[in-house]
């Protein structure tokens, strides 16, 4: 068995289902970060534990929930509450949970927007480090996000996860992603003034999470970001076969590319007193 601890603000709307599907576990932990809606009224509902602690950064969120909240197994679930847990992923994870050779496990997302699976405009699969030996892992702060800090290897898992990425609707959506540029903005001037590209992991990167974040560092420096982003991901990737849905996602990411753009040029030519 692993425990799986659930992270959350304000999500009224998605905690019960995320919840439910985690269910699965004898030990659901609810981290919330003091939510104003009716979060914790319906989470009460459930046999899970619930704590509350300040948010001050995803990374820090997730190292003060590793440091502070003692599981009752040795391996974590990290699971957010637009995302849900499936049966087919829970036995693997257990299965996963017994070798030796790894401390965490990396999982493919499904984003499900405009209720359906884009699976091409997402650049399928991409993964996000959720299950892990406890004591063995830890967050760092990228942008608006995290990296984790792995002590050993890691592997992946085959099965797959839901992401309700727009299940509260598309002005949560915009609103979110508008604070998130300032975080992305302050990240990429940071990366240009002080990263690098790894150019080895770019072509020859040992698995997609490097070859991803190497992308990443190159995509930082190059011109005319939002429409690269859109032509990479509605034409090349083939986000065109998603539909609708695809040319709605491709058109709200180069949107959310040309954000950060403008609050970089913001910081750096209209510095704040």
């Amino acid at each position: 068995m692993f425990s799986i601890y659930i992270l959350t603000h304000n999500e009224e709307l998605d905690i019960a289902a995320c919840i439910e599907s985690a269910m699965l576990s004898d030990d659901v932990v609810v981290v919330d970060s003091y939510s104003s809606d009716r979060t914790l009224e319906i989470a009460s509902r459930y046999p899970v534990r619930v704590v509350q602690h300040k948010f001050d950064s995803h990374g820090k969120q997730r190292t003060w929930m590793l440091e502070s909240i003692p599981p009752r197994h040795p391996w974590v679930y990290i699971l957010e509450a637009d995302e849900r847990m499936t049966s087919a992923l829970f036995q693997e994870c257990l299965v996963a949970a017994q070798a030796q050779q790894y401390v965490g496990y990396y999982v493919a997302e499904r984003v499900m927007f405009l209720g359906q699976w884009i699976r091409r405009s997402t650049q399928y699969p991409r993964y996000q480090l959720r299950l892990l030996r406890h004591g063995k892992v830890w967050f760092t702060d990228y942008g608006h996000t995290e990296r984790e800090v792995c002590e050993g290897e890691t592997g992946l898992l085959k099965e797959t996860y839901p992401h309700y990425t727009c299940g509260k609707g598309l002005s949560r959506w915009i609103d979110k992603h508008n604070r998130y540029s300032t975080d992305e903005a302050i990240e990429t001037l940071r990366q240009i003034e002080q990263g690098k590209i790894n150019w080895r992991d770019l072509f020859f990167g040992k698995t997609e999470i490097d070859r991803r974040r190497a992308l990443k560092d190159l995509s930082l420096r190059l011109p005319f970001r939002p429409l690269i982003r859109f032509f990479y991901m509605y034409i090349l990737l083939g986000g065109w076969l998603d539909g609708r849905a695809g040319f709605a996602w491709c058109t709200l990411q180069a949107f959310y590319e040309y954000l950060i753009l403008l609050k970089a040029w913001e910081l750096r030519h209209m510095p704040r007193s």
